[in-house]
């Protein structure tokens, strides 16, 4: 947001501004030619000091003006700016890599929203309920991530439900410098032990997508943003009320008839917190992902984004209601990220839920769906758009440009050292014994007889990947990877590394070379990924008949 779009300095220059012409200009003219009408005349000097004066006065009035209203719009400038609340962007460890810049130079940009249960504050206990909580560190009840494309012509969201059991790295909370270990876990959990930062850690070892920014939001920063934009309209099947009933605690307090009905503030929270009359975790993520849909939807039709006044109101609402990671922490940066959104059409943003099963050790949470959610995660990093409504000539812009070859030749094969490590144990896979020394033996068949296994211990990694510490051995590593077919891609930079270091991931179980990846098309999603386009305006919420009224 720039000072030339805050309210009341475009209209307050505009009528100052006209004072010219009428003062002191000639009927049908401007200033300059009723001058020389005059001086045509013959007024001589005298009949020109009077207008001298009232063009002075005018530009002073001007000036006033001009700095009156830009200096009020610099405090409200800088008034939205002390509203935002910031954040160190990762607290925890990880290692995931940004993908490359696309054929044209673009990148994608990958955002974290969470959606708190803090009840620390007077408002969010009277939202929330569950005043014995207050004090306790929040919990990410809802987790998305909202990937835009490298050339801002397609959007896609993904959820994770908030008992997904995964991996949650070591991390340390930068209010307290508290040290959390890294633990096996339920995701939401994440947000207690070391902030957003640490969930963000936690989304990037998961699926290997490097997050560029996170957004958090509570219970009362839901109702601001929902009374700001005017209220979004939601549907269900049947007459819903999602209540308290015999043997089962809680509920939303969501009471509504069946159809569609437009809800905001304390009712569209509600909406956003329903799970019992919705089967589920995963019904309440769907009805999420309905609700972003159509708000997306009104404020295009709102044309919001040109109207000063609302785009005030929402402003407003946003940097109260909203904390960020500290890199997106002014409204100018907040601003151009909403605008490059703004630019996506509705029929190019997807909705999914992660593909998941039930966890094998506790039926209450699920795990991610082997190679559907893999597939979900390659489709992201690959940047490719997860509908199909793009142009032929989008999908040649939309492919990644291929890594530049390193300018540094590779040693001969026999020179080169090479450490592999076993990867391939995950969250719900265990690991493959002897796997590292298994791969280390057949680069020695292909000659880099220097390469060995890592003893030290295994690691985890869902995707195979080739590790170099420092420029000069980029081309060696490449070299490597190049010999057991790992994908040029895959070769990154790591100061997590000494020397050049294959981590076997759980993408390659067995067999001597890496086995070649079908590359995924647009639009090509996994069935259970539950899928809403943004266009689709005709889905409605089925309710778990307990719950109907």
């Amino acid at each position: 947001m720039t000072q030339s779009g805050l309210r009341g300095e475009g209209p307050a220059v505009d009528d100052t501004m006209s004072l010219t012409p009428r003062d002191g200009g000639a009927p049908g003219g401007g200033g300059r030619q009723g001058g020389g009408g005059d001086r045509g005349n013959g007024r001589g000097t005298g009949g020109r000091r009077p207008k001298r004066r009232v063009l002075r006065w005018s530009a002073t009035v001007l000036a006033v003006v001009i700095l009156g209203t830009a200096g009020a719009g610099y405090l409200y400038y800088q008034h939205l700016n002390d509203n935002i609340r910031k954040g160190e962007r990762s607290s925890g460890d990880s290692k995931a890599q940004k993908t490359g810049p696309n054929a044209a130079g673009q990148t994608p940009v990958n955002i974290l929203l969470i959606g708190s249960d803090s009840r620390n504050s007077d408002a969010n206990i009277a939202l929330g309920g569950s005043r014995d909580n207050r004090g306790n560190p929040p919990l990410g009840d809802v987790e998305m991530l909202i990937h835009l494309s490298a050339d801002r012509k397609s959007a896609a969201v993904v959820s994770i439900p908030r008992d997904t059991r995964v991996d949650i790295p070591k991390c340390t909370d930068p209010k307290t410098g508290k040290a959390y270990p890294a633990t096996n876990a339920i995701i939401n959990e994440s947000l207690a032990r070391g902030g957003a930062g640490c969930t963000l850690a936690t989304w990037q070892n998961l699926t290997g997508v490097y997050i560029d920014h996170w957004m958090t939001i509570d219970f009362s920063g839901v109702v601001q943003m929902a009374d700001a934009i005017g209220g979004v309209d939601v549907c269900v099947k049947q007459n819903v009320w999602d209540r308290p009933l015999p043997g089962v605690p809680g509920g939303s307090g969501l009471k509504l008839k069946a159809g569609t009905t437009k809800v905001e503030g304390k009712q569209a929270l509600q909406w956003l917190r329903t799970r019992h009359a919705f089967y589920s975790d995963l019904g309440r993520a769907k009805a999420q992902h309905l609700y972003l849909n159509s708000m997306i939807r009104t404020l295009k039709s709102q044309n919001v984004f040109t109207d000063t006044g609302r785009l005030m109101d929402l402003a407003e609402a946003a940097t109260k209601s909203l904390q960020v990671s500290e890199e997106i922490g002014t409204v100018k940066k907040l601003y151009d990220l909403a605008m490059q959104l703004k630019t996506v059409p509705t029929n190019r943003i997807t909705m999914t839920t992660m593909p998941n099963v039930e966890d094998p050790l506790n039926r209450d949470h699920v795990v991610p769906d082997g190679e559907n959610a893999k597939k979900i995660w390659q489709m992201l990093r690959d940047d490719v758009p997860f509908d199909a409504n793009g142009k032929p000539t989008d999908a040649k812009q939309e492919s990644a440009a291929k890594p530049a070859a390193s300018a540094d030749p590779a040693a001969p094969a026999g020179q080169i050292g090479v450490t592999v490590q076993n990867g391939t144990g995950t969250a719900t896979l265990g690991p493959v014994p002897h796997r590292a020394a298994a791969v280390a033996e057949s680069l020695v068949q292909r000659g880099f007889i220097k390469a060995s296994a890592d003893a030290s211990g295994s690691v985890s990694a869902d995707q195979t990947v080739v590790r170099y510490p420092s420029a000069e051995l980029k081309g060696d590593a490449e070299a490597v990877a190049k010999a057991l077919g790992v994908p040029a891609g895959s070769v990154e930079r790591s100061t997590d590394v000494s020397g050049v270091t294959v981590v076997v991931g759980a993408d390659w179980r067995t067999g001597a070379t890496y086995p070649k990846q079908a590359a995924p098309k647009a639009g090509d999603i996994p069935k259970n990924s539950d899928a809403v386009n943004g266009a689709d305006n005709s889905q409605c919420m089925d309710v778990y008949a307990p719950y109907r009224w």
